[in-house]
């Protein structure tokens, strides 16, 4: 079976590390806290604080192993290589057609991708038909909701 790449911005490498550090040190301690809590309170077989605590633990456990895993297997971006063309890490300004005014994404791997926040993933229908292009090109993305064209305004 072929592993996925991960690829992540500096940025969001540091945020992974932050999250982890948080995990591991004070919310694994309020989650056995609350596991230790929900025990003392009599019988296991019908006690569904214990039950939510005990899931509480696993949930935290595996969020805890997708990061270490991220991390580990995470190929970092450094978008000053760009070369003046749409990449991962790459901030971009894309004007739609038949409309006058533009959106401004970033681009980046799957594991960083916000959308409310317009960070894009380069898996994306969008970002994958703007990666490698530069500013000026018209590019045509295909979505679900069908083909349309965008006009890339600026790359930073």
């Amino acid at each position: 079976m072929k592993k996925k790449e991960i690829f992540l911005t500096s940025e969001g490498y540091l945020e992974l590390e932050q999250e982890l550090h948080y995990l591991k040190t004070t919310k694994r301690n309020e989650v056995t806290q609350t596991l230790k809590e929900a025990r003392a309170l009599g019988d296991l077989s019908e006690n569904s604080e214990y039950d939510q605590a005990r899931e509480d633990q696993a949930n935290l456990e595996k969020r805890i192993a997708e990061i270490e895993y991220s991390l580990e297997h995470a190929t970092v971006i450094d978008n000053n290589e760009s070369d003046g063309k749409v990449g991962i890490g790459s901030s971009v300004e894309l004007q739609y057609e038949d409309e006058d005014d533009t959106e401004s994404y970033k681009i980046v791997g799957s594991q960083e991708a916000d959308p409310f926040n317009n960070k894009i993933s380069n898996e994306s229908p969008i970002a994958a038909a703007i990666m490698g292009k530069k500013v000026g090109e018209v590019v045509e993305v295909s979505s679900p909701d069908g083909v349309y064209s965008v006009k890339i305004v600026a790359i930073g």
